[in-house]
């Protein structure tokens, strides 16, 4: 049995946010989840409609930078542990809006750390833990034959959403090493799965193929990504919040590297024969446009330390994952038909007032 915790999951609502949320409230009930998401665009409630009535489970709206906001929920909550993984993450929408990003994923974290530090101070060692959630993008890029990221690989950002990643990172690592707040890093490679905000390529290309629209492919779809299925990813960040050594980072990955091109072409193939269309019928709907600026060519994860210390390796193959991740939109088409329309960010104005 797990002793009681209290645990703030920050960008709850999001994608990968709300399999974590499922995990934690469905595997351990005797802790208290609390749930904050500022419902943005890509924050939707519709994700965790099969656990937003457990008793082990509280969500609050609100903005990850209003400090007051976050003191008062670590105090009432009596918050001992925090998942970070609130933060905008589309690199086309860093590129038109940088200065969000920052505000965002740069002193949003800076908030939620000051505020954990000021709770937990005096608290005994070992009953804290602040895991901050990143990504693969704050390594920069890597060539068709390097080798893969590994934890002391050098930060090298390309863009206003990876620079913005980069930076929060290390604001976590300066208040271990400064204040000796017990924190653990988390970098992820590209997710995929279900509840995926449809800006994001996989669901964007189902969605375009189901209705017969064009599937964008920058430059030539040469560029390299390394899949990792979003319970997987949720699996990890379970292990290594519980069993993570204290100031460590931890690379997961699904150690699965496709050209993008590929990955359009496999879609194609799925989708088409869950559909009883010609195999292939769909490939004409590939438009090659404009490269992205800044369009790093391949990224690659080593997560063998994650492995060796903590025994985790990814359970999801990619065709199979990806062939339940086709599925999954397919038997949910209200569920991207009201994303797509916007209908639930009108929902949420209406319920929670103000704008979304």
């Amino acid at each position: 049995m797990n002793a009681k915790r209290h645990i703030l999951i920050t960008g709850g609502a999001g994608f990968i946010g709300s399999h974590v949320v499922r995990r934690f409230v469905r595997k351990y009930a005797e802790y208290e989840i609390v749930n904050l998401d500022l419902l943005t665009y890509a924050g939707n409630l519709a994700n965790l409609r099969d656990v937003e009535h457990e008793p082990n489970y509280c969500f609050v709206r609100g903005d990850i930078g209003d400090i007051e906001l976050v003191r008062s929920i670590l105090r009432e909550h009596r918050i001992d542990g925090i998942i970070h993984l609130a933060a905008e993450s589309h690199v086309d929408r860093s590129i038109r809006d940088p200065f969000l990003f920052a505000r965002t994923n740069v002193l949003g974290t800076l908030t939620l750390l000051q505020a954990a530090r000021e709770s937990w101070d005096g608290a005994p060692a070992g009953e804290r833990r602040f895991h901050h959630v990143s990504t693969d993008e704050v390594y920069g890029a890597l060539t068709k034959d390097e080798e893969a990221f590994c934890e002391t690989t050098r930060y090298n950002p390309h863009s206003p959403y990876s620079a913005s990643k980069a930076a929060s990172d290390h604001f976590v690592r300066a208040y271990h090493d400064t204040y000796g707040l017990p924190v653990v890093l988390t970098n992820c490679s590209n997710n995929y799965g279900p509840f995926q905000f449809p800006e994001k390529l996989i669901p964007l290309c189902i969605h375009n193929i189901c209705t017969n629209k064009p599937l964008p492919i920058y430059g030539r779809g040469e560029n390299v990504r390394d899949w990792l299925h979003v319970e997987d990813h949720a699996e990890a960040i379970d292990e290594v919040f519980h069993r993570g050594r204290d100031g460590e980072s931890y690379n997961i990955g699904g150690i699965n590297e496709w050209k993008n091109i590929d990955v359009v072409k496999l879609l194609v193939r799925l989708v088409d024969e869950e559909l009883g269309r010609a195999p292939g019928s769909s490939e004409k709907l590939i438009t090659y446009v404009t490269d992205r600026a800044g369009h790093d060519l391949r990224y690659a994860i080593n997560a063998e330390k994650l492995h060796n210390e903590l025994g985790w390796s990814p359970k999801h193959s990619f065709e199979s994952g990806l062939r339940d991740t086709v599925r999954w939109y397919l038997a949910n088409e209200q569920w991207m038909t009201d994303v797509a329309s916007g209908a639930y960010e009108r929902y949420y104005a209406e319920m929670y007032g103000g704008e979304i």
